[in-house]
C-alpha cells in the first residue's frame, strides 16, 4: 500500500476488468439504484447485466458480504444496511475494511463508491485510510513501480448530480491529509522524534507559505513552559513547541488547534509494563491529525484565523527525567507536583492550550490528543458536567494541583479534561473543545488517520469550500440555529454550540 498513488475522478472511464481489476462498493439498496448504463464500461465484456443482476440479487450484508463477479478480477461489496450507535451513516470503517479486504490486485485498480451525496466526504476518508504510506518491509523498498488507484463516486437518491471538479479536489487534499496523518503516526520514534516532527510541520509550512514559530529546549524553560520542557527535558532529541498560522485578510475569529505530540512515551520514570509500552509511537496521533487537517484546510481556503499549535516531547527515562514528587511552574503560572509521569499529555496540553489564549488571543481552542486509555471504555461524566466547582476548592498541600487522580479508575478521561481546563481557566470567556482519541487512532496494526475528516468537517463553516460547508454539523445553517428564534447569539459560540 505504500507505494499507491490514489486519485479521485468525476469518471474513472472505460476498461474491461482483466485490465484494470474493480471493485463496486456501497449499501445494497444504494447498489440497487445503480443503472447498467453507469458500470457496463467498466465490466464487459466479462460480465454481463444479468451477472450483475444476480450478484446483487446474492448479496446478504450482515453486517457486510462480498461478491465476485469476475474471477479476481471484479468484486462487489456490500456496506451495512443499518445504523448502530457505532457506527454512522456512510458505515465508514466497514468501507475502509471492505476496501482493504476486497478490492484486487493490480497495477491499475478502480474503486467504484455508490453512496448518497451526505456521504461522499466520509467515504472518500475512508477509502484513503485503507492505503496506509509508512512500511519498513523490504519486500515494498524493492518495487520501484507506483500503483494507481482510480475512485469513482456514483451518486444516489434526491441530488444525484456528478461530483464536480472543486469537489474532487477537496476530497483529494482531505485524503492527503489522513494519509499523512496516519504515515506520522505510523512512523517509530526512531525515525519520527522531535526533530523529524518538526521536518514535517516545516514541509507542510512550505507547501502553504508558512513559516513556522519554534520554541525549542531550554527556551521552553526560560519562557514558563513547565509542562512541555519537564516531560520531554530527559531525551535526546529536545522538546519543542511549534505553530503554523494561517491569518487570512478579513478574518473574523480566531481558532487554535493544539495537538498532543508526545512521539513516544515510555511512561518516564513511572514506566509502562513490557505489554502496555509497545504501540507507544502512536501518542503523536492528536498532533499528526492537527498537522493533516491543517494542510487540507487551507489548501481548501480557510476565512478565519487557523493556529496550529503542536506540543512535541518524547517522555523519556534519563538521568534528567521528572521524578514523581517533582513540582513544575506551568505557562498558566499554576504549579503541578507530579505523582504519576506516565500522565504526561495533560502537562504539553496545558502548556499548548494557554499559549493559545494568551499569545494568539484565539476565540475558540481545540485540543486534541491520545490522551488516556481509559477512552476506550468509558469517559466518566462530561467534562462540563463535572463539579468544577468543587475541583477548585480541593486543597493541595504542596502545589495548586497534582497531575493525576488518587483513583486510576474514576473518571480518567474526564478527569485529565478537566486538568487542561484548570489551566485555561474555567471563567475563560472562549469556546473549548477537548478531544480525546486514544483509541481511533489505530486499527489493529495500523495508523486510521483519525482526527483529519473530523477537524476538517467541524470547522467546515469557516471554510471557502461548498463541501465542507455541507459536511459541517454546526454552523449558521444548523437546526441549532432556527432563524426567527428572537435570541442574539456570539458568532464563535454560535459555529461551536
Amino acid at each position: 500500500m505504500a507505494n499507491v498513488v490514489l486519485e479521485f475522478k468525476a469518471s474513472a472511464g472505460d476498461s474491461e476488468p482483466q485490465s484494470r481489476p474493480v471493485l463496486i462498493l456501497g449499501q445494497q439498496s444504494n447498489l440497487q439504484q445503480v443503472n447498467w448504463s453507469q458500470l457496463r464500461g467498466k465490466l464487459q465484456p466479462a460480465v454481463s447485466k444479468e451477472v450483475w443482476q444476480a450478484a446483487l440479487s446474492a448479496l446478504n450484508p450482515n453486517p457486510t458480504d462480498s461478491c465476485p463477479l469476475y474471477l479476481n478480477h471484479a468484486t462487489v461489496a456490500a456496506l451495512p444496511s443499518r445504523v448502530s450507535r457505532h457506527n454512522s451513516p456512510s458505515s465508514a470503517h466497514f468501507v475502509s475494511r471492505l476496501v482493504r479486504t476486497c478490492l484486487p490486485a493490480g497495477i491499475n485498480r478502480c474503486i467504484v463508491m455508490v453512496c448518497e451525496r451526505a456521504d461522499v466526504f466520509a467515504s472518500s476518508c475512508a477509502i484513503s485510510r485503507a492505503f496506509p504510506i509508512f512500511s519498513r518491509r523490504s519486500a515494498s523498498s524493492r518495487r520501484a513501480e507506483k500503483k494507481q488507484v482510480t475512485v469513482e463516486f456514483i451518486i444516489v437518491g434526491q441530488d444525484s448530480s456528478s461530483v464536480e471538479q472543486a469537489e474532487l479536489q477537496c476530497l483529494s487534499n482531505a485524503a492527503d491529509g489522513v494519509r499523512l496523518a496516519a504515515r506520522i503516526v505510523d512512523t517509530p520514534c526512531n525515525e519520527m522524534n522531535t526533530d523529524h516532527f518538526l521536518d514535517e510541520i516545516k514541509i507542510v509550512g512550505a507547501e502553504l507559505a508558512i513559516t513556522p514559530v519554534i520554541i525549542r529546549g531550554e527556551e521552553l524553560k526560560n519562557k514558563g513552559f513547565g509542562g512541555i520542557y519537564g516531560v520531554g527535558k530527559a531525551a535526546v532529541h529536545p522538546p519543542a513547541l511549534a505553530v503554523l498560522s494561517h491569518t487570512p485578510d478579513g478574518a473574523t475569529q480566531t481558532i487554535a488547534w493544539v495537538g498532543k505530540g508526545i512521539v513516544y512515551d515510555t511512561g518516564g520514570l513511572s514506566i509502562k509494563g513490557k505489554t502496555t509500552m509497545p504501540g507507544m509511537k502512536r501518542d503523536c496521533g492528536g498532533a499528526a491529525a492537527i498537522l493533516g487537517a491543517f494542510k487540507a484546510i487551507v489548501k481548501q481556503g480557510f476565512k478565519d484565523n487557523l493556529h496550529a499549535v503542536f506540543c512535541l516531547a518524547e517522555n523519556a527515562v534519563g538521568p534528567t527525567a521528572t521524578r514523581p514528587d517533582d513540582i513544575h511552574t506551568m505557562y498558566s503560572g499554576k504549579t503541578v507536583e507530579i505523582n504519576n509521569t506516565d500522565a504526561e499529555g495533560r502537562l504539553v496540553l496545558s502548556d499548548g492550550v494557554v499559549y493559545a489564549s494568551k499569545d494568539l488571543s484565539a476565540d475558540i481552542i481545540l485540543d486534541m490528543a491520545t490522551l488516556t486509555g481509559a477512552q476506550q471504555w468509558r469517559p466518566g461524566p462530561p467534562a462540563g458536567l463535572l463539579p468544577r466547582a468543587a475541583l477548585q476548592r480541593v486543597h493541595f498541600a504542596l502545589a495548586d494541583m497534582k497531575n493525576s487522580v488518587a483513583d486510576r479508575e474514576n473518571a480518567q478521561s474526564s478527569c485529565a479534561g478537566l486538568f487542561i481546563g484548570a489551566h485555561l481557566g474555567f471563567d475563560w470567556p472562549g469556546v473549548w473543545v477537548h478531544v480525546d482519541m486514544a483509541y481511533p487512532v489505530h486499527a489493529g496494526e495500523r495508523a486510521t488517520g483519525f482526527g483529519v475528516a473530523l477537524l476538517m468537517a467541524l470547522f467546515g463553516q469557516a471554510s471557502d469550500d461548498a463541501m465542507l460547508n455541507k459536511v459541517s454539523p454546526l454552523g449558521v445553517g444548523s437546526s441549532g440555529d432556527a432563524a426567527g428564534d428572537g435570541t442574539e447569539r456570539d458568532c464563535k459560540r454560535r459555529r461551536l454550540v
